[in-house]
């Protein structure tokens, strides 16, 4: 079986060679980009790459351009990171599709740890499992949606969020428990994460999106009227 391929994309090459250091012992096959131009050039060529770490601040074409680029023809995951902290970069990088969000410095092996959740959570759904509520089918083997007979795309991290949504219809759930359960770890960020999640969510679902009730000062609850 051939080994998955990760694109590791940096201008440092101490990042990309502990990175990759770290990947290659778990047995990922590792491509490696030093900007953005070389990186959307690898990834235009090679169709069988199944997840993306992308810094920010590169060179020639930035984290935030490759990554709209990716998003025009692609789902695989994206991880972003950054040196930098800031709230907005991080909405910034949810609002553009991103999976993961990493601040540097980090530690390698809670990036693996990531990238192996991600990868486990796309590769490891079973086939043929439908779920439903009200007028959304979601195919979790194909990865789609669909709203009555209309295919809806989402990000990665949007069919996550809706699939736990659905599986846990009409229970209360806590920011903190949403981001432990869909983001599988434990999340340390600022709660509007999951809202930007949310609001994205509910606009693609049309009138659908209004069975995902806000639980003020809380969470949410996904409730089929």
């Amino acid at each position: 079986m051939e080994r998955i391929k990760i694109l590791v994309v940096d201008d440092e090459s101490r990042m990309r060679k502990l990175v990759r250091d770290f990947l290659e012992r778990e047995g990922f096959r590792v491509l490696e980009a030093a900007d953005g131009l070389e990186a959307m050039d690898l990834f235009y060529q090679d169709k069988d790459i199944a997840l993306i770490i992308l810094d920010v601040m590169m060179p020639n074409m930035d984290g935030w351009q490759v990554c709209r680029e990716v998003r025009q023809t692609s789902k695989a995951p994206i991880i972003m990171l950054t040196a930098r902290s800031e709230e907005r970069d991080e909405l910034q990088g949810f609002e553009l599709g991103v999976d993961e969000y990493i601040s540097k410095p980090f530690s390698p092996k809670i990036l693996v740890a990531r990238v192996t959740a991600i990868l486990r959570r796309v590769n490891a759904l079973d086939a043929g499992q439908v779920i439903k509520a009200g007028g959304i089918s979601i195919d979790k083997a194909a990865h789609q949606v669909k709203i009555g007979e209309k295919e809806v795309e989402l990000s990665y991290k949007e069919f996550e969020l809706l699939s736990y949504f659905i599986e846990n219809q009409g229970i209360a759930l806590s920011r903190e428990k949403i981001l432990n359960n869909v983001w599988n770890y434990d999340y340390f960020g600022d709660a509007r994460t999951i809202d930007t999640h949310v609001k994205k969510l509910r606009s693609k679902l049309g009138e659908q999106g209004n069975s995902i009730k806000t639980i003020w000062g809380m969470g949410y609850k996904f409730e089929v009227e």
